[in-house]
């Protein structure tokens, strides 16, 4: 079984305007709710390419009703820790450039933290835990490297979509799949990526490090994907990219939903690239249609 922990979940609220005048009254053209965070849109991806999974991590309040409601419709089976607080809002203006306000979040407390661990205790060999997204201020930094050590004794294996210090801190512990995007590891090695090739040779150096799998993105540049015996550069199809949310995580999803099919770790990047293409390319996430027809442009060659 696969679950996905978003410590930090939230209710994105997206709203278009053709432009964005600070100081001044502004009109929305559409505004849309959604249930934000990255272990959530992992979940709701595989949800619609057929692959169950269940979503935890910590909600509260009317907004944290919301999120677990629209999932549970949506089919994505739910197993949060309800705290005190609200679940938080964040804010996303599409106009001319894309602008991101996003909230804090409620304080989650000891009790709390350690009902999420228990559950996690409760995972095993051939379970996967995709660890997603940011730590709220009122959690300890060590919350992931924690958790991975969980995993760690109960055999279950880690998927990690973080940042910096929170991705090195569980290499050691050989987690499953690793997807920085090339800002994220320019950071780890104090280097600036611009290239497949570099992007190669420092997630090489992940794999090194303890890595199994590294899937690195660069936009419009395309994505490379690494492990102990091979590497792959690929070429992103050609759209307009309508909103960057949610499309590093449409990749993880993408990957682990064809990887679980077949088995094939090349075929497993093909659909993670064409995934999170599909929802770069579109308002919310990608849909199985999508993917399928962007599939057949996602040039994919050995570096």
């Amino acid at each position: 079984m696969i679950y996905t922990l978003t410590l930090n979940p939230s209710v994105d609220y997206i709203v278009e305007a053709d432009e964005i005048q600070l100081g001044s009254l502004n009109r929305s053209s559409n505004e849309t709710k959604l249930p934000g965070g990255k272990g959530i849109n992992v979940s709701r991806v595989l949800r619609s390419l057929g692959v169950e999974s269940s979503a935890t991590g910590f909600i509260g309040g009317f907004t944290g009703k919301y999120v677990e409601e629209f999932l549970n419709r949506e089919g994505v089976q739910t197993r949060f820790v309800n705290v005190e607080g609200d679940t938080r809002i964040n804010v996303k203006l599409k106009a001319a450039a894309e602008t991101e306000i996003n909230a804090r979040g409620p304080e989650i407390s000891t009790m709390a933290m350690e009902s999420l661990k228990k559950q996690i205790m409760l995972l095993g060999n051939g379970d996967f835990l995709i660890l997603a997204g940011s730590i709220p201020s009122s959690m300890p930094e060590s919350i992931y490297k924690e958790i991975v050590q969980i995993c760690k004794k109960s055999g279950a294996e880690v998927i990690v979509d973080a940042e910096g210090d929170l991705l090195k801190s569980i290499l050691d512990y050989r987690p499953f799949l690793i997807k920085p995007n090339h800002h994220e590891l320019g950071q780890l090695f104090n280097k600036q990526i611009t290239s497949t090739d570099e992007a190669i040779f420092y997630g090489k150096k992940l794999v090194e490090a303890g890595a199994k799998n590294v899937i690195v993105s660069l936009a419009e540049k395309g994505a490379v994907y690494i492990n102990e015996n091979e590497a792959y550069k690929a070429d992103v199809p050609q759209g307009e990219v309508k909103s960057s949310v949610g499309a590093g995580d449409s990749m993880v999803a993408g990957f682990v939903a064809q990887y679980l099919k077949t088995g094939d770790r090349k075929e497993a990047f093909r659909y993670s690239v064409a995934s999170g293409s599909a929802t770069a390319f579109s308002i919310g996430l990608c849909t199985p249609d999508k993917v399928e027809q962007l599939l057949l442009e996602v040039k994919i060659q050995k570096a």
